[in-house]
């Protein structure tokens, strides 16, 4: 019997829907004479997420009662703890209860799933809008895509057949829950923390990490591997940097690095709620939370994501939330500190950010050594002086320190 923690759900199994073998076979020849509709790389990377057992014990889709109770409080028709909906949509009109569909990413044109129809349903967008993102506006990207979507709602089980690219574009990283707890019980490791990335490791991220080694069996470096919004650095060029952070400045087999398919939502606590739900089914008992986890501009306050974990029923979720202070490099102190360890001013203090170094390096900037390592610092400038074209990156409070700690 495993050590590691139970996955999400009664059941406290994963419940993979990818197919295998004849199964799969089958399916595909199937799904080629199903009624089509086209789906949104997000979608998409929900229907991997299902596939995979990340989102276990989702079977599929979630119905118009699902949908409602995770706006409202957390919670699925069945009493799952569940913190933001998990939807797919269409504008065709024809489509009803009861027909068969094979779902196909808009991106690719790949069958990602079959699905069986059980529900066809209409929601309030901006009501999805404010309860996950506590905002409605289209500057935000995750309430851009919400709006976004088609006028329908569907329900229903699926069956997964494809993992689209990911597991040969991202070979040496993408995982799925079994897999990764494969590795963490080859490594003797029960305690595991789950460090989310979507930037490169600067100096902050490498100190909330080796916090948790301190205190962990073992830290995964789960990085996301689906798409971001524009200006965010490609997951490829995040590899890279972490592969020479690890090698250079962690001891052997205290992190395993992993990688995941889903897409960014933005949404600040909620999303840090998400994480928490399929970081479990990875295996991971602990969640690190730092400062704006999930955030983007200044939506939400800086520990709003540490927070909601004492707002929502209790023994929800296994994975617990291992909650650190705003971390920053203190001149006086002579290297990484945070609130809770360094007793001197704002001045004497260099916060880091993601933002910051995508700024920097995207104006031509270059790193200071308290900011990033060199050798992170060399992957991320090869990478910025390769580009074409330049997004222009905006600064927001979270990201510089100029907010009050709420």
């Amino acid at each position: 019997m495993s050590d590691l923690i139970a996955p999400h759900g009664k059941q406290e199994k994963l419940m993979p829907l990818l197919l295998e073998g004849s199964a799969l076979e089958a399916e595909k020849k199937k799904a080629q004479g199903l009624k089509k509709i086209t789906i949104t790389t997000r979608e998409t990377s929900d229907a991997i997420m299902l596939g995979i057992g990340a989102f276990t014990p989702l079977t599929g889709f979630m119905t118009k009662a699902d949908w409602k109770g995770v706006c409202d409080k957390y919670t699925m028709a069945d009493g799952t703890f569940w913190p933001i909906p998990i939807t797919v949509s269409t504008d065709d009109e024809g489509v009803k209860s009861g027909d068969e569909l094979s779902l196909v990413d808009e991106e690719t044109g790949t069958i990602i799933a079959t699905m069986k129809v059980t529900e066809k349903y209409t929601i309030d967008k901006e009501y999805e809008c404010k309860a996950v993102f506590k905002a409605t506006d289209k500057e935000h990207p995750g309430v851009q895509k919400v709006m976004e979507q088609g006028k329908y709602n569907l329900a229903g089980p699926i069956k997964v057949l494809s993992e689209s690219y990911y597991p040969e574009q991202f070979k040496d990283i993408y995982q799925r829950p079994a897999e990764s707890r494969q590795i963490f019980e080859k490594l003797g490791w029960k305690r595991v923390a789950a460090l989310q990335l979507r930037n490169p490791m600067h100096r902050s991220h490498e100190f909330l990490a080796k916090i948790a080694v301190e205190v962990m069996d073992g830290v995964y470096i789960h990085q996301l591997v689906g798409k971001l919004k524009e200006g965010d650095i490609p997951a490829d060029v995040r590899v890279k940097a972490i592969d020479v952070l690890v090698d250079n400045y962690f001891v052997k087999g205290t992190v395993v690095q992993g990688g995941y398919p889903m897409e960014m939502r933005y949404a600040g606590p909620r999303e840090a709620l998400l994480h928490a739900v399929f970081r479990q089914n990875y295996g991971c008992s602990h969640m690190i939370i730092g400062r704006d986890h999930a955030g983007v501009g200044d939506y939400y306050g800086p520990f709003d994501a540490q927070k909601i974990f004492d707002e929502i029923p209790k023994g929800a979720l296994k994975c617990q939330n291992l909650n650190i202070d705003w971390t920053f490099w203190c001149y006086k102190c002579g290297g990484m500190a945070s609130m809770k360890t360094c007793p001197h001013k704002k001045d004497d203090r260099l916060m880091l950010s993601g933002t910051v170094v995508r700024k920097t390096l995207s104006e031509g900037g270059k790193l200071p050594v308290e900011f990033s390592r060199p050798e992170v610092a060399s992957v991320l400038t090869d990478y910025y002086q390769k580009l074409d074209k330049k997004v222009e990156i905006k600064l927001h409070g979270a990201a510089t320190g100029d907010v009050k700690k709420s």
